[in-house]
């Protein structure tokens, strides 16, 4: 008799494995939540632990369809939820922080990883900036005791929470752009990707996010209540749409159009943004340990440190020095904040899921030193796990203690 399964037995392993770390999951919470591992984190470490890195029980194809779609598919819901929360958190008083380090920081945080990284290796200007395309978004999930610890002050937690939900967003036209030129330098044109990519991209965004926030009513449908969970399956049947039309001719980049089409979705229908925040999370969740696992099991020892002390340099130098820098520079004559906040936001800004996806599409592409790239980043990941893991719950005590400033004016 032939196995039900036939065809896809190279899933009995990972998903076996996915279901042990999300019982274990849920019964270590308690114990994790006061560790100086996530789950996120643990994870990550799992997926190293059992995969080529390790025990080698479970093994992934980076270029694989399976690898490929899964980064596709967490990145959809990622940045389609990251964009549902930016008129929600644009209608916050504490904006001009968050706004000062995704103008400024992000972009100066790239930069400087790339010159690092050029300064360090052979990798290319278009691999080293791709790099710091990488490496410039945050993602406070690893440290959870920064963004909901109730002591540290609101102003801090509000920043870096917009931030991370932003700068995924944010990095994607360069990252997408950068691949783009590394898988073949000569025929890459710039303004093409502009006009094709991007443009069609927001275009196709805008529009589907306009037709379907008239085509759900507001209350009934067809003579009956429209239930939580059916407005968030259609805001996930909207971000999925979006992708898929932005494919079609004139062919647009479809994760462009997933986050213009979840800004303009959010700001039209607030209604069915809030169905989706409420009933989606675990959704969401589901997939962004996925592709911790996958990333994790995917990584070796021998390709993290593939470049050797280089590669531990650039990892230093973006957590050390590049990010300060840039959020100091960014927040220069801000007085919202005092140096031991931007201190404290400049540290805590942790490499995260976004990262590990943007590195799993580097790895399906045909970009030239891709593996590098990736391998770097993923060891920036890594590091970033264990550090901020172990200074979280330490800096948020530290923080807290500090007599919170009164009637800072913005700026």
């Amino acid at each position: 008799m032939p196995p039900i399964a036939a065809g896809v037995d190279f899933l009995e392993a990972p998903l076996a494995a996915f279901g042990v770390m999300l019982v274990l999951g849920a019964l270590i919470s308690g114990l994790a939540g006061r560790s100086f591992l996530s789950l996120s984190a643990a994870f990550v470490l799992a997926g190293f632990a059992l995969g080529e890195g390790g025990t080698e029980l479970l093994s992934f194809d980076p270029t694989s369809g399976f690898v490929q779609g899964l980064a596709i598919v967490a990145l959809v819901l990622i940045l389609f939820r990251d964009g549902l929360e930016v008129e929600e958190e644009m209608l916050q008083a504490a904006w001009h922080l968050p706004l000062r380090k995704l103008v400024l920081a992000m972009p100066l945080t790239a930069v400087l990883v790339a010159l690092a990284t050029h300064a360090l290796t052979d990798l290319g200007w278009t691999q080293s900036f791709l790099l710091g395309a990488l490496l410039s978004p945050t993602d406070p999930v690893l440290s959870q005791a920064v963004v909901t610890n109730p002591r540290v002050p609101r102003m801090i937690r509000h920043s870096l929470n917009l931030e991370s939900g932003l700068n995924d967003g944010l990095a994607l036209p360069a990252v997408l752009a950068l691949t783009a030129a590394a898988a073949g330098e000569e025929d890459f044109v710039w303004w093409q990707f502009v006009l094709q990519d991007v443009v069609v991209g927001v275009a196709t965004g805008l529009v589907v996010a306009f037709v379907a926030s008239r085509l759900m009513p507001g209350g009934r449908a067809l003579g009956h209540e429209i239930a939580e969970h059916q407005k968030a399956l259609y805001a996930i049947g909207v971000a999925f749409t979006a992708y898929g039309a932005a494919t079609l001719p004139p062919e647009g980049n479809g994760l462009i159009a997933v986050f213009v089409a979840a800004i303009a979705f959010g700001i039209w229908r607030p209604d069915i943004a809030d169905s989706f925040e409420s009933q989606s999370e675990d959704v969401v969740e589901l997939v962004k340990l996925a592709v911790m696992l996958v990333f994790g099991a995917i990584v070796t020892l021998g390709g993290l440190f593939d470049d050797g002390w280089a590669a531990v340099g650039i990892v230093v130098f973006t957590l050390l020095v590049a990010r300060p820098v840039a959020v100091f520079a960014a927040l220069a004559g801000s007085r919202q904040a005092d140096t031991a906040e931007k201190a404290f936001m400049s540290w805590f800004g942790p490499k995260g899921v976004a990262t590990m996806a943007f590195a799993l599409f580097v790895l399906g592409s045909d970009a030239a030193g891709g593996e590098r790239v990736a391998n770097i980043a993923a060891l920036c990941v890594v590091v970033s796990i264990v550090a901020h893991g172990l200074t979280d719950h330490a800096g948020s005590e530290w923080i807290s203690r500090r007599e919170p400033a009164q009637g800072r004016p913005s700026g």
